[in-house]
Parts: structure tokens; C-alpha cells; sequence
């Protein structure tokens, strides 16, 4: 696992001017909203559901500030009818940074569904999507997301792969294995 992908969202919040950091709590994004909650220069509020980072990312731009929404792709499908008629149908900047999970190495039968069809639903959904596993393309997409977002008014989420983020270990398997073994 590499997690130093998130040194590099965390400057380039920095670098492209970001003062607030939406997000639902995960396990991928530690890291990286440790830092953003120790930051002074930036104010990250904790959602109790994922398509209210949609109206918080509009609400900044009308108040004249850049914002990012983080989430994971399970919950993505919150967000689609808050994506269509506030941010895509006004035109707000929104940029999202979505940990992925039901890809390489997952254990979690209820993630599967979602995380297959995030990138195809945001495509869908007329947003700009960039997939990486990779620390450099992250930071690569993840700056252009923010260039396109902030100066072209563009929806651009950028999907991290698990590959990247790690699979996490899924309870159930521990549990079917004692019950299993005695």
C-alpha cells in the first residue's frame, strides 16, 4: 500500500488554492484527512452522506472558495442525482476524489457491484473521469482535475485503485474461517 499519494493530494490542495475538504470517512483517505483536519488553511467537514459534499463543493464557489469532495465508491451512487442537477446542470466546479473498492484483491461481495460500475456511471453522468493506480498518475490526475475543474467550471472525479489504496480485509472472511475450522 502505498500512501504517499496523499503527501501529494495534500500539497496540490494547497497548490491549487483548496479551503475545504468534504468527505465520508475512509479508511483510504487516513491519511490524508489527518493532515487536512491538522491544517488551519483548510477546513474539513465530515459528511453524514455523500451527496451533501455536492452541495458543500457548490456552496464554497458561490462563497468564492475551492473546494474537494472524498469518498469511496460505495458511496458514489448518493451522489449521482446531486452531481446531474446542482453541479453539472449550473455548471460548479466539482472535483472528487474517490478510493475505490470491488477491484484488485477485494474480499467484500457488497462492494463489488458499486465499484464496478462507478467509472461507467460517472462517464455516464457526463463527468471527466481519470482511473489510476499508480502514485504518479494520481498526482498527475489529480492536478489536472483541479486545473479543469477550477478554471473550466468541469466535473472531474478521480477514481484510486485499489491496487493503490490496498484491499482491505473483509470481517466475514475471519468469521467463516473460525466457523469453519471450529
Amino acid at each position: 500500500m502505498d500512501q504517499d499519494w496523499t503527501d501529494d493530494a495534500f500539497a496540490l490542495f494547497h497548490e491549487h488554492g483548496v479551503k475545504q475538504v468534504a468527505y465520508v470517512p475512509d479508511a483510504g483517505l487516513k491519511s490524508l484527512l489527518i493532515a487536512c483536519q491538522a491544517d488551519n488553511a483548510i477546513k474539513a467537514v465530515t459528511l453524514t452522506t455523500e451527496e451533501e459534499g455536492i452541495a458543500l463543493s457548490a456552496g464554497a464557489w458561490l462563497g468564492g472558495e475551492r473546494s474537494v469532495v472524498m469518498m469511496q465508491s460505495s458511496g458514489v451512487g448518493n451522489t449521482l442525482n446531486m452531481i446531474g442537477s446542482l453541479s453539472m446542470t449550473c455548471k460548479f466546479p466539482l472535483v472528487m476524489i474517490v478510493t475505490m473498492r470491488g477491484q484488485h484483491g477485494e474480499s467484500n461481495p457488497w462492494q463489488m457491484p458499486m465499484g464496478a460500475a462507478t467509472p461507467g456511471i460517472l462517464r455516464e453522468m457526463g463527468m471527466r473521469v481519470f482511473e489510476v493506480e499508480t502514485r504518479e498518475e494520481a498526482r498527475d490526475a489529480m492536478d489536472s482535475a483541479m486545473r479543469m475543474a477550477f478554471h473550466a467550471d468541469e466535473q472531474v472525479a478521480v477514481l484510486i485503485s485499489q491496487r493503490l489504496i490496498g484491499a482491505k480485509a473483509f470481517i466475514a472472511d475471519v468469521a467463516k474461517e473460525v466457523t469453519q475450522h471450529g
